[in-house]
């Protein structure tokens, strides 16, 4: 930063100040903070104020940033998505990279770039964010949709390709010229695999029983967490890869354990407000007056962008039997690039394959495509109903595979989520599944989650407090939440999160005095359990049944 306000502490605070202003007036325009924090960097750097510039500090903080943000991603790496949407994810998320990739490379061509240039460029068109869509969908309530379900399966399927080609890009890197490319592959592939089998062991014998015992307290889980996802970090940039490959591995060491949302809920938070630093500080990097000459090529990159990714995503779907408008919802959701595109470009800048005006070319195109496909989604259906005339090409006679896809989802889907797995509670859960209702249990202590291991239910860790963690729960799939937890606080604090996250089903909770009970009512509770008073009532309804019939 420059001495400009004197001290690292003030000019933090100023950055600070300035982006959450900016960012205020971005949510006021329905757009998402990426676009605020790079124009936050721009208004800042040296090309506007002049008040900040690459240092080591806000690269520090940048990094953290990045390796906590795909150790969230190899957290949420849900393969089970995958599986239920059949080969819908892997079909449609291989062939839009492929597509965007090799037109964008001949796009990138014509407008008078080098290969390899072009190459980055290309596959930085190719990956959508995943943040993004996944808030936006949230927002809509549309997660559970088909053609959420089909949109979060194929950014997986990126998400693990934009690994797989970082891993590439840091070996070419490595290697310094394509001649070496070989022997580097080779050697990065050799120390992958003891990388992995490392972590697979540790994921087998050591992680899953550490984390019974960390979860006893949740502030020295999330510090594992972090300091897990930095330490793999490390060890993935010492080994060759980078920092951002070992993050994500740490992620997926932790995927299988029952506390994956607890840490993800907690962490996303951090995960953002570090984000910030880079995108500030890929903004602070821009030159504005090389961004002029980018304008064109930019506008060109972009179209192609907005309008090729759905099409690519619309004929895959079609072709595989999806009606006209779960292809065009799910196309949307790839008319833009992603974070990832930039972190990419930023990767290629510091190999030196790719100069700062190709950087600020990438990110213009960010830019104008999540500007723009952000509107796209948000109207996403008055948007089908003015095309929808002309999408019946993308469409067969018969979609087939939207019935056959419904009884998949039909299949794993949650009647009740029951908070608390005490001796009350696991009654409840017992009594609920015998009935056959499909329960996802959900507790707070970490006994009570190993203990559960292996019966016919599903158990998560999780806090009934955390708005972050209600908002993981399949809340859209459940006819009923209920809690048996006595603690009424925890309890109120249920009730705000579910309407905060609109839900819609019944919810029950516990008290144990009818003053709680009426506070609980109030608060928005459809049904108030009383342990001791109803088994009481019970018990004595059984008593005098018993003296009737004796009579």
């Amino acid at each position: 930063m420059s001495p400009i306000f004197g001290d690292v502490f003030t000019e933090i605070a100023v950055l600070l100040l300035l982006a959450a202003i900016i960012g205020a007036i971005g949510v006021r325009l329905k757009q998402p903070l990426i676009v605020a924090f790079i124009a936050v960097g721009i208004l800042v750097g040296p090309s506007a104020l002049g008040w900040v510039s690459a240092n080591d500090q806000v690269d520090l903080l940048a990094k953290l940033g990045i390796a906590l943000l795909l150790f969230v991603v190899g957290l949420k790496l849900d393969l089970h998505i995958i599986r239920t949407m059949g080969p819908v994810a892997l079909a449609t998320g291989l062939g839009q990279v492929i597509f965007t990739s090799v037109i964008g490379y001949f796009i990138a061509i014509v407008l008078g770039m080098d290969a390899v240039t072009a190459l980055y460029v290309a596959v930085a068109l190719t990956f959508s964010s995943t943040i993004i869509i996944v808030k936006l969908l949230s927002d809509k309530r549309e997660v559970d949709s088909l053609h959420g379900r089909i949109a979060i399966g194929f950014l997986i399927v990126q998400d693990i390709v934009v690994v797989l080609v970082m891993i590439g890009l840091t070996a070419l890197g490595e290697a310094g010229d394509a001649a070496g490319l070989g022997l580097e592959a080779i050697e990065v592939l050799i120390k992958g695999g003891l990388f992995i089998a490392a972590i697979g062991l540790l994921m087998r014998y050591a992680l899953t029983p550490l984390l019974h015992q960390l979860a006893r307290s949740p502030e020295l889980l999330v510090l594992f967490a972090i300091a897990w996802a930095v330490a793999l970090g490390a060890a993935g940039a010492q080994l060759g890869f980078s920092k951002e490959v070992g993050a994500f591995l740490a992620g997926v060491s932790l995927a299988s354990t029952p506390y994956r949302e607890a840490i993800g809920a907690r962490l996303v938070s951090l995960r953002d407000f570090l984000l910030l630093f880079f995108f500030i500080d890929l903004g602070a990097g821009l030159e504005l007056a090389t961004l002029g000459a980018q304008v064109i090529p930019a506008i060109v990159l972009s179209l192609f962008v907005l309008i090729g990714n759905p099409l690519i995503v619309m004929v895959i779907l079609g072709f595989m039997g999806y009606r006209k408008r779960t292809g065009f919802l799910a196309g949307l959701t790839v008319a833009q690039i992603s974070e990832f595109s930039l972190i990419l470009g930023a990767l290629g800048l510091s190999l030196g394959h790719i100069d700062a005006d190709t950087m600020g070319l990438i990110t213009l195109v960010g830019l104008i495509t999540i500007s723009a496909s952000t509107y796209m989604i948000l109207y996403s259906y008055p948007l089908y109903e003015k095309v929808a005339p002309w999408l019946d090409v993308f469409e067969r006679k018969y979609a087939y595979r939207e019935q056959l896809v419904d009884r998949s989802m039909d299949a794993n889907e949650v009647d009740v989520i029951l908070f608390g797995l005490g001796r009350f509670g696991s009654a409840m859960a017992r009594e609920l599944q015998q009935r056959g209702y499909r329960v996802l249990g959900v507790d707070f202590d970490p006994n009570l989650v190993r203990r559960q291991d292996g019966i016919a239910y599903t158990v998560r860790y999780g806090d009934a407090e955390d708005p972050e963690f209600l908002a993981s729960l399949p809340l859209e799939q459940a006819s009923m939440v209920l809690s048996s937890v006595r603690e009424t606080p925890i309890n109120l604090a249920l009730l705000h999160g579910l309407a905060y996250q609109g839900y819609r089903g019944q919810v029950a909770v516990t008290a144990h005095s009818t003053q709680n009970a009426e506070k609980l009512k109030v608060a928005g509770a459809d049904h108030v359990l009383m342990p001791y008073a109803d088994a009481a009532a019970e018990a004595v309804d059984t008593l005098i049944d018993s003296l009737a019939s004796s009579q």
